[in-house]
């Protein structure tokens, strides 16, 4: 018997969800050794899988090493591979790979910062993503206005938005002076804009989002915006027991990675300008980071704190 079907190898290989890859499969686009491919066809390594006439570089799902990267995203940067308008994207920071992609775990809006998770594992990013496996998502969020304990009440009971009911599994206040509110919150969905809607819902506006928590994985506090970490199989493993997938052999940082890692963490790179392409960007529209004394840098590591008691 062969090693695993069809459709889903090429989600686990990032190229959609195992639904789309069906879709894919059924609109005569995949063949597998030369020949139409069919739905519950299985594949294993040496077989020539093609998607629109491009070769799919196969690897067993137990031979492939499983990795995942926290990324500080900057305001300015587009969430997305490519950018029709040509402004910086999240992907353009990344290491590059040899036969394997990166594939996004969520999105955040280009006016939004914070964590976001690569990997090269399809099916553990499509996992992660899904509102079945209520993943907890973690911001910190600067608000204009107050948020009274009846709106506090409405944002966690559930408010009808666009596209559904939506709420808070959480909120607790951060901080801030004048007019100016911080605010800690907690969802277990990533519909577009979320939190911004929910807030707008109140008439509140949010003037500054930072995303500090991904299921099991928080901000580090040693990443700077701009720049990258990989993280190690401890980190790895606890995100694949949230969405049920076995620990895979060989995951992990070794070697000269795992020291480069390490010297990081003693010594934190420098956050990166927004857009280092365009001097006449930078001088106009640069998203440089606020100072570490800042109350978004204060909240996220008040909210780790305070996650980490629990």
């Amino acid at each position: 018997m062969k090693d695993e079907k069809l459709q889903k190898a090429l989600a686990r290989m990032g190229l959609g969800s195992r639904r789309q890859m069906e879709e894919v499969i059924k609109s005569g686009r995949v063949t597998v050794n030369n020949g139409p491919a069919t739905i519950g066809d299985r594949v294993e390594p040496g077989d020539e899988i093609r998607v629109d006439g491009r070769q799919i570089k196969y690897t067993a799902e137990n031979e492939k090493r499983r990795r995942v990267l926290a990324y500080y995203k900057p305001e300015g940067e587009v969430c997305s591979a490519n950018d029709p308008e040509g402004r910086p994207t999240v992907f353009e920071r990344l290491p590059k790979l040899t036969h394997d992609r990166w594939v996004m775990v969520g999105r955040l809006d280009i006016n939004s910062t914070g964590l976001l998770l690569f990997t090269n594992d399809g099916e553990m990013a499509h996992r992660l993503m899904h509102p079945s496996s209520e993943v907890t998502r973690e911001y910190a969020v600067r608000v204009l206005g107050e948020v009274t304990p009846d709106i506090a009440r409405a944002l966690t009971s559930g408010v009808m938005l666009e596209d559904g009911m939506a709420q808070f599994e959480d909120i607790k206040e951060g901080g801030g002076e004048g007019v100016n509110k911080w605010y800690h919150v907690r969802l277990k969905e990533g519909r577009n804009r979320e939190v911004r809607r929910l807030f707008e819902s109140q008439g509140l506006k949010v003037s500054r989002l930072l995303r500090t928590r991904y299921g099991t994985i928080v901000l580090p506090k040693e990443l700077r915006t701009g720049r990258f970490l990989e993280l190690d199989k401890k980190d790895i493993n606890t995100l694949t027991d949230l969405v049920s997938l076995r620990p895979r052999h060989g995951t992990g940082l070794h070697g000269a990675a795992k020291e480069k890692q390490e010297r990081i963490k003693n010594k934190p790179l420098k956050a990166r300008r927004t857009d280092t392409r365009s001097d006449s960007r930078n001088s106009s529209g640069s998203a440089k980071p606020k100072s570490s004394g800042s109350p978004a840098s204060r909240g996220s590591r008040n909210t780790r704190d305070r996650n980490d008691k629990r």
